[in-house]
Protein backbone atom coordinates (compact mmCIF):
# COMPACT_ATOMS: atom_id res chain seq x y z
CA UNK A 1 0.00 0.00 0.00
CA UNK A 2 1.46 3.21 -1.03
CA UNK A 3 1.85 5.70 1.90
CA UNK A 4 0.19 8.48 1.92
CA UNK A 5 2.58 12.32 0.87
CA UNK A 6 4.27 13.82 3.68
CA UNK A 7 3.32 17.56 3.57
CA UNK A 8 5.92 18.59 6.11
CA UNK A 9 8.62 16.95 4.05
CA UNK A 10 7.53 18.12 0.84
CA UNK A 11 8.03 21.14 2.54
CA UNK A 12 11.06 21.00 3.87
CA UNK A 13 12.42 19.40 0.56
CA UNK A 14 11.06 22.85 -0.98
CA UNK A 15 12.99 24.62 1.35
CA UNK A 16 16.10 22.64 1.02
CA UNK A 17 16.18 23.26 -2.45
CA UNK A 18 15.54 26.94 -2.45
CA UNK A 19 18.25 27.25 0.06
CA UNK A 20 20.49 25.63 -2.90
CA UNK A 21 19.48 27.78 -5.38
CA UNK A 22 20.00 30.88 -3.28
CA UNK A 23 23.64 29.34 -2.45
CA UNK A 24 24.41 28.56 -5.99
CA UNK A 25 23.74 31.80 -7.37
CA UNK A 26 25.52 33.66 -4.38
CA UNK A 27 28.28 31.56 -5.58
CA UNK A 28 28.16 32.35 -9.19
CA UNK A 29 27.83 36.27 -7.83
CA UNK A 30 30.26 36.48 -5.51
CA UNK A 31 33.30 35.74 -7.64
CA UNK A 32 36.85 37.12 -7.59
CA UNK A 33 37.11 40.58 -8.43
CA UNK A 34 39.45 42.27 -11.02
CA UNK A 35 41.99 43.92 -8.84
CA UNK A 36 42.33 47.10 -11.46
CA UNK A 37 38.87 47.95 -9.77
CA UNK A 38 38.84 46.42 -6.77
CA UNK A 39 36.10 48.69 -4.72
CA UNK A 40 34.22 49.20 -8.00
CA UNK A 41 33.85 45.59 -8.68
CA UNK A 42 32.78 44.76 -4.83
CA UNK A 43 29.97 47.52 -4.85
CA UNK A 44 28.87 45.71 -8.44
CA UNK A 45 28.90 42.49 -6.81
CA UNK A 46 26.74 43.17 -3.81
CA UNK A 47 24.39 45.34 -5.18
CA UNK A 48 23.58 41.89 -8.27
CA UNK A 49 22.86 40.16 -4.86
CA UNK A 50 20.69 42.68 -3.93
CA UNK A 51 19.01 43.74 -6.61
CA UNK A 52 18.26 40.19 -7.94
CA UNK A 53 16.87 39.02 -5.27
CA UNK A 54 19.42 36.56 -3.80
CA UNK A 55 19.48 38.76 -0.70
CA UNK A 56 16.02 39.22 0.99
CA UNK A 57 15.26 42.29 2.47
CA UNK A 58 16.02 42.06 6.37
CA UNK A 59 18.49 39.52 5.49
CA UNK A 60 21.98 39.20 6.79
CA UNK A 61 25.37 39.17 4.59
CA UNK A 62 27.85 36.78 4.75
CA UNK A 63 30.50 37.51 7.16
CA UNK A 64 33.13 40.06 5.85
CA UNK A 65 36.02 37.50 6.58
CA UNK A 66 33.58 35.35 4.10
CA UNK A 67 32.81 38.06 1.42
CA UNK A 68 36.46 39.05 1.41
CA UNK A 69 37.64 35.49 0.62
CA UNK A 70 35.14 34.42 -2.16
CA UNK A 71 35.81 37.82 -3.66
CA UNK A 72 39.00 37.67 -3.84
CA UNK A 73 39.79 41.47 -1.91
CA UNK A 74 41.04 42.61 1.04
CA UNK A 75 38.42 43.13 4.34
CA UNK A 76 39.06 46.85 3.92
CA UNK A 77 37.96 46.92 0.68
CA UNK A 78 34.40 44.82 1.47
CA UNK A 79 34.75 47.06 4.83
CA UNK A 80 34.57 50.02 1.99
CA UNK A 81 31.83 48.62 0.03
CA UNK A 82 29.57 47.74 2.62
CA UNK A 83 29.74 51.27 4.56
CA UNK A 84 29.17 52.95 0.86
CA UNK A 85 26.52 50.68 0.64
CA UNK A 86 25.18 51.62 3.72
CA UNK A 87 25.12 55.80 3.24
CA UNK A 88 23.28 54.88 0.17
CA UNK A 89 20.09 53.36 1.61
CA UNK A 90 21.02 49.54 0.93
CA UNK A 91 22.48 48.44 4.32
CA UNK A 92 21.84 48.79 8.05
CA UNK A 93 23.81 47.70 10.31
CA UNK A 94 23.27 46.59 14.01
CA UNK A 95 25.77 45.98 16.62
CA UNK A 96 25.03 43.29 19.44
CA UNK A 97 24.97 39.69 19.88
CA UNK A 98 22.50 39.49 17.18
CA UNK A 99 24.65 41.82 14.97
CA UNK A 100 25.78 42.27 11.67
CA UNK A 101 25.16 44.07 8.21
CA UNK A 102 21.80 43.28 7.08
CA UNK A 103 20.06 44.52 3.44
CA UNK A 104 17.61 46.90 4.39
CA UNK A 105 14.19 46.20 4.63
CA UNK A 106 12.75 48.91 1.85
CA UNK A 107 15.71 49.59 -0.96
CA UNK A 108 15.90 52.65 -2.69
CA UNK A 109 15.06 53.39 -5.98
CA UNK A 110 17.31 54.58 -8.79
CA UNK A 111 16.66 58.46 -9.85
CA UNK A 112 16.54 57.62 -12.82
CA UNK A 113 12.84 59.36 -13.75
CA UNK A 114 10.49 57.32 -16.37
CA UNK A 115 14.02 56.74 -18.17
CA UNK A 116 14.95 52.47 -17.13
CA UNK A 117 18.25 51.68 -18.32
CA UNK A 118 19.24 48.57 -19.81
CA UNK A 119 22.44 46.20 -19.57
CA UNK A 120 23.08 47.07 -23.46
CA UNK A 121 22.37 50.52 -23.09
CA UNK A 122 24.90 51.26 -20.47
CA UNK A 123 27.54 48.88 -22.05
CA UNK A 124 26.70 50.67 -25.46
CA UNK A 125 28.04 54.37 -24.37
CA UNK A 126 30.72 52.51 -22.04
CA UNK A 127 32.28 50.64 -24.99
CA UNK A 128 31.90 53.76 -27.20
CA UNK A 129 33.49 55.82 -24.36
CA UNK A 130 36.33 52.98 -24.25
CA UNK A 131 37.18 53.59 -27.54
CA UNK A 132 37.48 56.88 -27.57
CA UNK A 133 38.98 57.99 -24.40
CA UNK A 134 41.53 54.88 -24.64
CA UNK A 135 42.37 55.69 -27.75
CA UNK A 136 42.96 59.40 -27.01
CA UNK A 137 44.88 58.85 -24.09
CA UNK A 138 47.27 57.03 -26.45
CA UNK A 139 47.33 59.54 -28.98
CA UNK A 140 47.42 62.09 -26.45
CA UNK A 141 51.11 60.25 -25.01
CA UNK A 142 52.53 59.46 -28.54
CA UNK A 143 52.41 63.32 -29.18
CA UNK A 144 54.99 65.78 -28.41
CA UNK A 145 52.95 67.97 -26.46
CA UNK A 146 53.33 71.89 -26.27
CA UNK A 147 54.18 73.70 -22.85
CA UNK A 148 50.55 75.37 -23.15
CA UNK A 149 48.75 71.55 -23.56
CA UNK A 150 50.77 69.95 -20.65
CA UNK A 151 49.32 73.23 -18.53
CA UNK A 152 45.68 72.79 -19.24
CA UNK A 153 46.06 69.41 -18.82
CA UNK A 154 47.42 69.33 -15.44
CA UNK A 155 45.32 72.25 -14.44
CA UNK A 156 42.39 70.26 -15.07
CA UNK A 157 43.64 67.45 -13.30
CA UNK A 158 44.14 69.67 -9.83
CA UNK A 159 40.62 71.11 -10.93
CA UNK A 160 38.61 67.84 -10.08
CA UNK A 161 41.28 66.90 -7.47
CA UNK A 162 39.73 69.83 -5.23
CA UNK A 163 36.03 69.39 -6.71
CA UNK A 164 33.18 69.99 -4.43
CA UNK A 165 30.08 67.06 -5.09
CA UNK A 166 28.08 68.83 -6.72
CA UNK A 167 30.91 70.17 -9.35
CA UNK A 168 32.42 67.23 -9.54
CA UNK A 169 30.50 65.15 -12.42
CA UNK A 170 31.63 68.77 -14.73
CA UNK A 171 35.08 68.78 -13.93
CA UNK A 172 35.27 65.39 -14.69
CA UNK A 173 33.92 66.05 -17.99
CA UNK A 174 36.23 69.25 -18.40
CA UNK A 175 39.39 66.78 -17.52
CA UNK A 176 38.29 64.24 -19.73
CA UNK A 177 37.87 66.59 -22.59
CA UNK A 178 41.25 68.08 -22.11
CA UNK A 179 42.70 64.50 -22.69
CA UNK A 180 40.79 64.05 -25.98
CA UNK A 181 42.45 68.15 -27.07
CA UNK A 182 45.77 66.70 -25.95
CA UNK A 183 45.15 63.59 -28.77
CA UNK A 184 45.66 66.30 -31.53
CA UNK A 185 42.20 65.26 -33.55
CA UNK A 186 40.26 68.10 -33.65
CA UNK A 187 37.05 65.78 -34.68
CA UNK A 188 38.00 63.53 -31.64
CA UNK A 189 36.52 66.19 -29.29
CA UNK A 190 32.94 66.85 -30.05
CA UNK A 191 32.56 62.98 -30.06
CA UNK A 192 33.85 62.72 -26.73
CA UNK A 193 31.70 65.58 -25.50
CA UNK A 194 28.35 63.99 -27.38
CA UNK A 195 29.38 60.37 -25.12
CA UNK A 196 30.50 62.19 -22.01
CA UNK A 197 26.63 63.98 -22.40
CA UNK A 198 25.09 60.30 -22.49
CA UNK A 199 27.60 58.77 -19.74
CA UNK A 200 26.78 61.48 -17.43
CA UNK A 201 22.82 61.16 -17.57
CA UNK A 202 23.62 57.77 -16.47
CA UNK A 203 26.17 58.81 -13.57
CA UNK A 204 23.66 61.37 -12.24
CA UNK A 205 21.23 58.05 -12.02
CA UNK A 206 23.37 56.66 -9.46
CA UNK A 207 25.23 58.22 -5.67
CA UNK A 208 29.01 59.91 -5.60
CA UNK A 209 30.91 57.02 -3.45
CA UNK A 210 33.83 59.13 -1.63
CA UNK A 211 36.03 55.90 -2.06
CA UNK A 212 35.24 55.42 -5.36
CA UNK A 213 35.63 59.39 -6.04
CA UNK A 214 39.22 59.10 -3.98
CA UNK A 215 40.20 55.35 -6.53
CA UNK A 216 39.15 57.69 -9.85
CA UNK A 217 41.49 60.39 -8.86
CA UNK A 218 44.68 58.18 -8.30
CA UNK A 219 43.20 57.11 -11.74
CA UNK A 220 43.19 60.19 -13.11
CA UNK A 221 46.93 61.49 -11.67
CA UNK A 222 48.14 58.32 -13.04
CA UNK A 223 46.72 58.84 -16.82
CA UNK A 224 47.62 62.92 -17.12
CA UNK A 225 51.55 60.96 -15.75
CA UNK A 226 51.43 58.68 -17.98
CA UNK A 227 50.61 60.94 -21.05
CA UNK A 228 53.02 63.46 -19.51
CA UNK A 229 55.78 61.15 -19.42
CA UNK A 230 54.83 59.25 -22.93
CA UNK A 231 53.86 56.49 -21.76
CA UNK A 232 51.42 55.56 -24.06
CA UNK A 233 50.70 51.50 -22.82
CA UNK A 234 50.07 52.85 -19.20
CA UNK A 235 48.01 55.92 -20.32
CA UNK A 236 45.87 53.44 -21.96
CA UNK A 237 45.78 51.00 -19.64
CA UNK A 238 44.65 53.01 -16.65
CA UNK A 239 41.86 54.74 -18.89
CA UNK A 240 40.78 51.28 -19.73
CA UNK A 241 40.23 50.69 -15.87
CA UNK A 242 38.66 54.04 -15.16
CA UNK A 243 36.18 53.02 -17.79
CA UNK A 244 35.25 50.04 -16.37
CA UNK A 245 35.62 50.90 -12.67
CA UNK A 246 32.59 53.47 -13.74
CA UNK A 247 30.77 50.76 -15.79
CA UNK A 248 31.02 48.33 -12.80
CA UNK A 249 29.29 50.90 -10.37
CA UNK A 250 26.30 51.83 -13.31
CA UNK A 251 25.48 47.99 -14.15
CA UNK A 252 25.37 47.45 -10.38
CA UNK A 253 23.01 50.50 -9.64
CA UNK A 254 21.13 50.25 -12.95
CA UNK A 255 20.53 47.28 -14.78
Amino acid sequence: MTAPPDPAGEQTAASDERLREEQSASDALLRPVRPLNAFEDTVERLLQTIRLGVLQPGESLPPERDLAGRLGVSRDTVREAIKSLGDAGYLVSRRGRYGGTFLAESLPTPTTGDVAFHRAEIDDAVRLREILEVGASRMAAQRTLTAGDREALWGRLIDVRGADPEDYRRLDSRLHLAIAEAAGVPSLVPLVAQNRMRLNELLDCIPLLPRNIAHSEEQHEAIVTAILAGDADTAAQTMAAHVWGSAALLHGFLD
